[in-house]
Parts: C-alpha cells; structure tokens; sequence
C-alpha cells in the first residue's frame, strides 16, 4: 500500500467549468463551431486546470476533468456517468430521465440504458488522459474513475435484472482499465462514489465488493483512493451554475462498509470524517476541509482547523483535500481553495 507523505495535498478532481463552456456548447449544437475547435478550448482549459494547481503547489494533481464534459449541467456528456457510458456499446443509445432524489422530483439525470453484456476489453480513455496530464506537468497526476456503484446504479438495466450482476462486469472492466494506467505508469488513481449513503446496505456491500475486484492485483506502489460524498448537484429550476448540493445523504452513512475497501485512502467530507474512527486502521483519510458548497474562500487555518478537530487521526494518515469537486465555483475561489489547502498543511508540519 503506497501512501502520501503527512498532510500531502490533492483535489478529488474537477476543475472550475468557465462559463464560456456553456456558450461554445450551443455553437456546437447550431453547427457554428466544429467539434474539434471545442475540443481544443477543453485542452486549453485543462492546461489553465493544471497551471492552477501548480501555482497553489498542489501535491498530486488532475488535469481537471475539462475534456470530459462540454458544459456544467448535469447532461450528456456528463463528466462522471455519459463521458464513459458514450464510450461503452452495451449503453449505445438515447439517454431517459432519471430521477436522483428524494428530495426535488425536479433532479434527475438523462439516464443511459443497458442493452447488452459489459465487455471487458474497452478503452475508457484513462491511460490517454494520463498521457495528456502528464505532459503538462511534472508533479504526480491522479486520474479519475466513476466507481462501478454509480455507474450501475444511475442507468436503465434492461440486460442484467440485477444491480450486482452488473457492477461485477463493469469492475472487470475497470480494472483492465487500471491495469493499463498502472503499466502506463500512473501511480495515483482515484474511484469515486457517491450514491452509497441513499443506497440498501446490501447494495453498498456489493458495490464494495466489486470495487475490490477493480483494483485487485495492481502494483503496490500505485495509491488507490476512494472518494466518498454526498453528492454535488446544481440542477433543477434553481440551476445557476455557480453552487451544488448535497441530493444523495438521505440514509445511513456506511463508514463501516466504505473501510471494507482495500485501498490506500479515503477521500471524504470533512464533517463526515468521525464516521472513520475506529474503522480505518493504517489507511489515510483525505479530509475534504474545503468546502465546495460553500462560494467563500477558506482561509488557511480554518482549514487547518478542521483538520485538528479529528486528532484521532495520525498525521501521517492525513491528506488535505476537498470535499467534492470544483466544478461549480468560479475559477478566482476554485484557486483560492487551492491556495487555503497549501497554507494548511504550512500551518499543520506537512
């Protein structure tokens, strides 16, 4: 198990979405912009993404989640669900409403559909991305993976019948997947959930079980996070591009099944981390002391501050993270994060 160096700081993933994302989006759709011209402009956003990591001297970096979506709804190509589901033949086909909560009928996802077995052998792009970051930048590049839980569970299952069924076939073909990010040389890969607290405890313990076997047999020098949230959501009538929400934390938080997987860290919300007291033996917890959800910008020792209330934790099974993705706020507070995270871990010894 390959771990951080105390108080090492990282992002969960996405970064600030420009607006003007929204714009070339619709130039796209009325056929007065080629797709490759919105391609480039996703590039050129994920090299400003990485630049402002560096800047905020970021320990292990992404290159933002930019290329994955075309806007900041949540709407093909979404950057967690359609951006893969696009790239799978079992899931070809027009996208279904969704709902996703039960807190607003007006939150939902457009829903792929499930037609036929997941192969094993598909390219998710991952080892590509890997390669584009990695030319960017010399700090360590952790590459992103919607888990197979949510995957699964935010689709239409005409093929399976059954979410376990098809969560095992989507791990086999994560962790193909990982295995060539891995002989590609990537050493930080990061699996992200966050449907566990709405879901049955026997569904969360099958989703473990899978992710288990995604990353089952990769080299012991590659850092294996999970990301465990609650969801960030900016959708439905009051959509305004600029803040999301917590839709899914309707339910038990199941902290005892999220340390059942056997990776080298847990990414989580910060008000959330004395759910892992007792649970997480020598494994590091990301506490997410930022706070995406909130548009001001923390300073230093709030940050650090909500670190020290947890001093049950070592710390060198600290990591400074946030609690969710950036992709929400706008770019001036996404890199004042950044920059609180820096002066955290200052303030704490790191």
């Amino acid at each position: 198990m390959n771990l951080y160096p105390k108080f090492a700081t990282t992002v969960v993933g996405a970064h600030s979405v420009p607006d003007w994302y929204e714009a070339l989006d619709r130039l796209v759709s009325v056929g007065q912009l080629s797709m490759s011209a919105m391609a480039d402009a996703q590039y050129r956003a994920g090299q400003a993404a990485v630049l402002d990591q560096e800047l905020a001297k970021i320990d292990v970096v992404t290159g933002g989640e930019m290329h994955r979506r075309s806007h900041n709804r949540h709407s093909p190509p979404n950057a967690m669900l359609n951006h893969f589901w696009q790239r799978i033949p079992a899931f070809q086909g027009s996208t279904r409403p969704m709902p996703i909560t039960p807190y607003d009928p007006n939150v939902f996802h457009p829903a792929a559909t499930c037609r036929s077995r997941i192969a094993d052998n598909i390219d998710l792009g991952l080892v590509s991305e890997f390669k584009m970051v990695s030319a960017l930048t010399r700090r360590p590049v952790k590459i992103t993976m919607t888990g197979p839980h949510m995957l699964a569970k935010v689709a239409y299952d005409e093929h399976y019948k059954d979410i376990g069924r098809m969560m095992v076939d989507l791990a086999k073909l994560l962790r193909r997947n990982f295995q060539m990010l891995a002989e590609a040389g990537c050493k930080n890969i990061q699996i992200d959930e966050p449907l566990f607290t709405m879901s049955d405890e026997g569904e969360v313990a099958a989703a473990v079980d899978a992710i288990n076997m995604a990353i089952e047999g990769l080299p012991t020098d590659v850092h294996v996070s999970t990301h465990i949230c609650q969801g960030n959501y900016a959708v439905g009538k009051e959509y305004d591009a600029q803040i999301g929400h917590r839709y899914f934390d309707a339910g038990r938080y199941k902290a005892d099944l999220v340390c059942k997987i056997e990776c080298s860290s847990y990414l989580i919300e910060h008000d959330m981390t004395d759910h892992y007291r007792g649970l997480v033996g020598n494994r590091q917890v990301g506490i997410g002391a930022v706070d995406v959800q909130d548009p001001t910008v923390e300073s230093g020792e709030t940050v650090a501050e909500r670190i020290r209330k947890h001093n049950w934790l070592a710390p060198e099974q600290i990591i400074i993270t946030s609690s969710c993705g950036f992709n929400h706020l706008p770019r001036h507070v996404a890199f004042g994060k950044l920059q609180a995270m820096t002066e955290a871990k200052r303030i704490l010894g790191g």
